[in-house]
């Protein structure tokens, strides 16, 4: 099973929640970087059922046993008792950058739950699915359709958005840097935009330079000047609108005309 990424297009924190969350605004797109997850499975002998990871690709830090897909896994086992009756194996291989604002993880975790429904015909609706998502991640609902939508709340609120960007063409570039999501809303001052990333998004795409903003760009800028240094070289290539992916530090460009660019992922969109 393909596991797509994500870019964010437009990213504005609104306000500040009682609950130490941040409500904002964005625009979801799925983008053909690809992870790759399989399943297999035997009887269990002890009817407790191991969940075991094999990993390959990219490298990812931390122990198996904490990765959001044995976590998606072991959440629906708690549910379903029959999946106990078997050790399952869940082979991942990684080719999302990881820390990267593309959602990478939370894409893994919820195919995750979409292939154990399927392989196992748990019956799960989407809605339900989504719901199963959301204990794993606020941006992890987004992964149950993976088509482009508007995203309030915590990400979690979603509502479906007419926007194709096919015939064009995406470059994204990772550098190694690594920018922590909490450091990261730490930095940025709540507040409402004049005009909401929605209805921008669904103007002319020569429109969004100037008005198409990621707020976590200032303080992520400020901090790795490398970062606002790569947004202007995709613009100085060709770029129709650049901006930083979620948190960062995935910056992306969309062209009209493919992009010949050193250490970048090109995508046709």
């Amino acid at each position: 099973m393909l596991i797509p990424a994500k870019v964010n297009l437009g990213l504005n924190i609104v306000s500040r929640r009682p609950d130490g969350y941040h409500n904002l605004e964005t625009v979801f797109y799925p983008v053909p970087i690809y992870d790759e997850i399989s399943i297999s499975y035997v009887p269990s002998s002890d009817n407790i059922g191991k969940v075991e990871l094999q990993l390959e690709g990219i490298e990812v830090l931390g122990k198996p046993e904490d990765n959001l897909v044995v976590r998606a896994c072991n959440l629906l086992k708690a549910d379903f008792p029959k999946l106990s009756s078997y050790d399952i194996t869940l082979q991942l291989k990684k080719n999302i950058p990881t820390q990267a604002g593309m959602g990478g993880g939370s894409a893994d975790a919820s195919y995750t739950l979409l292939l154990i429904n399927d392989t196992f015909q748990l019956r799960l609706t989407t809605e339900q699915l989504e719901a199963y998502a959301l204990r794993l991640g606020a941006d992890c609902p987004f992964f149950v359709r993976s088509t482009p939508a508007f995203a309030t709340g915590i990400g979690e609120i979603l509502s479906p958005i007419e926007l194709d960007l096919r015939g064009m063409y995406m470059a994204i570039i990772k550098p190694e840097i690594a920018i922590s999501t909490r450091e990261a809303f730490s930095k940025v001052v709540p507040t409402t935009p004049e005009v909401c990333c929605r209805d921008i998004v669904m103007q002319p795409i020569e429109t969004w330079r100037d008005r198409l903003k990621n707020d976590f760009e200032v303080s992520a800028f400020a901090l790795y000047p490398e970062l606002a240094s790569i947004k202007q070289s995709l613009y100085d290539a060709g770029a129709t609108y650049a901006a930083m992916s979620g948190s960062g530090s995935a910056m992306f460009g969309i062209f009209k005309e493919k992009p010949n660019i050193n250490r970048a992922y090109i995508l046709d969109l």
